[in-house]
């Protein structure tokens, strides 16, 4: 029987750091627009389509933190995610129009 060694070997993994990272800031920005009143997922939207900053609130430090994510791998992660919990849409499965 192979041996299972005391103390194994962690693997860090710089995308699933990033990913964190991400929705932790993205998670962050939400809660500061939600706490000052705005519709949230529309001023993240209207920064995601136009990269101006102007859509995020200061509060928090929101505005200057979401600017430190990359905005195109950000849409991508979302796409992702989107994809993976929508199988239908991900395999072309779903034909509905």
């Amino acid at each position: 029987m192979a041996e299972i060694p005391e103390n194994p070997t962690i693997v860090f993994s710089i995308k699933d750091e990033m990913d964190r990272q991400m929705n932790k800031t993205l998670t962050d920005v939400y809660d500061a627009l939600l706490e000052k009143g705005y519709n949230a997922i529309d001023q993240i939207v209207g920064y995601l389509l136009s990269e101006d900053p102007t859509y995020i609130t200061n509060y928090n430090n929101a505005r200057s933190e979401i600017r430190k994510i990359d905005r195109d791998e950000l849409l991508k992660v979302m796409v992702q995610h989107y994809l993976k919990i929508n199988p239908a849409i991900a395999t072309g499965k779903n034909k509905n129009k």
